[in-house]
């Protein structure tokens, strides 16, 4: 499973990068702003850090804009991947630039139907969201498993990124179902690497060391 970070932190993108960790980046505008950056002085500088895909999302919300939005942001970097919202628009934009040859990530995918539509269009990624669909009592994980079922029984290339994902559990679930990609913020790293028995052994084996040295 290849791990993409949820971020516009450079800091974090650094931190974790160095770890080996880091496969891709995913943006929004939201989080950028968070930031209190320049949108593409942002994802320039994460597309230098990172080799892998960066998604970078579009503001329009008719095909038109979304293309020629996607077009000049595509520019910025060789490994730029632009964001997609799943609408009739996204779907019309994304096959678009499919055929232009400008990678997309699909997001906001709640159903297998919506999954299905977004790879028929040519879409590069799609991303399910898993917390937001627990939210209201249903699997997420169950619909990326259905959903990896559906790309491998037809052939598709596009690539599931777990998203929303808000705990190690949804990592592991999404990695036993398939997901190709898990969206991780910087915080769940921690608690993915970290565990009790794992401290209390490191513990257990200091206390041992030092009093083998007071022999």
């Amino acid at each position: 499973m290849k791990f993409f970070l949820d971020t516009a932190n450079v800091e974090d993108i650094k931190k974790i990068n160095a770890l080996g960790l880091v496969d891709g980046v995913t943006t929004n505008p939201t989080i950028i702003a968070k930031e209190g950056r320049d949108f593409e002085e942002v994802i320039k500088e994460i597309c230098s850090i990172v080799d892998g895909p960066v998604s970078a999302e579009v503001t329009s919300l008719d095909a038109d804009g979304m293309v020629k939005e996607a077009k000049e942001i595509a520019k910025w970097a060789d490994n730029i991947v632009v964001k997609i919202p799943m609408t009739e628009a996204g779907l019309q934009a994304t096959s678009e630039l499919s055929k232009a040859g400008i990678k997309t990530n699909v997001t906001l995918i709640f159903s297998v139907s919506q999954g299905l539509l977004a790879a028929k269009a040519g879409a590069t990624f799609i991303s399910p969201f898993l917390g937001r669909l627990d939210d209201i009592g249903t699997s997420g994980i169950d619909l990326v498993a259905k959903l990896r079922k559906v790309l491998d029984t037809y052939g598709f290339n596009t690539e599931i990124i777990a998203a929303s994902v808000r705990n190690p559990e949804h990592v592991e679930k999404a990695s036993l179902v398939g997901a190709h990609i898990a969206t991780v913020p910087p915080t769940l790293f921690k608690a993915m690497w970290s565990h009790p028995l794992t401290d209390n052994g490191i513990k257990q084996f200091m206390a041992d060391w030092a009093s083998f040295q007071e022999k």
